[in-house]
């Protein structure tokens, strides 16, 4: 074990791979789905954080290259790379944290929908989408899970979203927990009430906190809805006007909750 200690020390991980390696529970049996190199299981495993780990993805190539840094590590007794289509490499039961991160919010729920049983004694799920962050907030609320952390990590010129999210056993109580998390007068008395598709877009506790990077990641998207806003002023149907108008609604209450932030004062309440 003290030559794989050696060997995680020599492991590059990225900001964003070491954020997520750090919401790994001790002791988790952990599965990384679409693992590439299977760098964050290799080297939870090789500090001794996780006991074992599943490190899964549907492209041979990268699976191959996961064996081997899995090889090289001395893990293979720790880790058992496989090969397949989101959590099907998994069995029921077999791990309670589960990492997705690297891809599309749509894709992600696709992956969560498809696990059935497989997602059966998962406690702890810690997600990265690129994009369609709504779209996991949604489904976590609709399958009993509850947001216990989010952060936005800049890097390399691009905004990564995480989150980690529990599984909470009793329905009435996941309810009520998402009920709180998303309470629509969460910026009172500072700001009008926030709707519900509007937190699910931009994150109940990143709200909460509201720092320069959250701002600079709303302005940037502001900046793109205008462009695309341009683009349906020039429609002439009245489904393109209809668009426009909903979206230039969207726009300014995005606009309107960035003016209730303010840097350094969180807005938990």
């Amino acid at each position: 074990m003290n030559e794989s200690k050696e060997y995680a020390a020599g492991l590059k991980l990225s900001r964003r791979l070491a954020a997520l390696a750090d919401w790994v529970p001790e002791g988790a049996r952990f599965a990384d789905i679409g693992t590439d190199h299977a760098l964050l299981p290799v080297y939870l495993a090789a500090i001794g954080r996780i006991p074992f780990a599943v490190a899964g993805d549907v492209h041979a190539g990268p699976a191959e290259a996961a064996r081997r840094q899995v090889e090289a590590a001395g893990l293979s007794g720790v880790v058992s790379v496989r090969l397949g289509d989101g959590l099907s490499v998994l069995s029921p039961g077999e791990v309670d944290t589960v990492c997705i991160a690297g891809m599309g919010g749509s894709l992600m729920v696709r992956l969560l929908e498809a696990a059935g049983p497989r997602l059966q004694g998962v406690r702890t799920l810690i997600l990265s989408p690129h994009v369609a962050e709504d779209q996991v907030r949604r489904w976590l609320v609709d399958r009993q899970y509850a947001l216990e952390d989010e952060r936005l990590l800049a890097e390399d010129g691009e905004t990564y979203t995480l989150m980690r999210a529990v599984y909470v056993a009793d329905a009435a109580e996941a309810a009520a927990r998402n009920d709180r998390l998303y309470d629509e007068a969460l910026l009172t008395p500072r700001c009008p009430d926030v709707p519900r598709e509007l937190l699910l877009a931009m994150g109940p506790l990143l709200l909460r906190e509201a720092g320069e990077t959250f701002r600079a990641k709303w302005r940037a998207e502001l900046a793109k809805r205008e462009k695309i806003l341009a683009q349906l002023r020039l429609g002439q149907s009245a489904g393109a006007e209809e668009k426009a108008r909903a979206w230039e609604e969207e726009s300014r209450r995005i606009e309107e909750v960035l003016s209730c932030t303010q840097e350094g004062r969180p807005l938990s309440n």
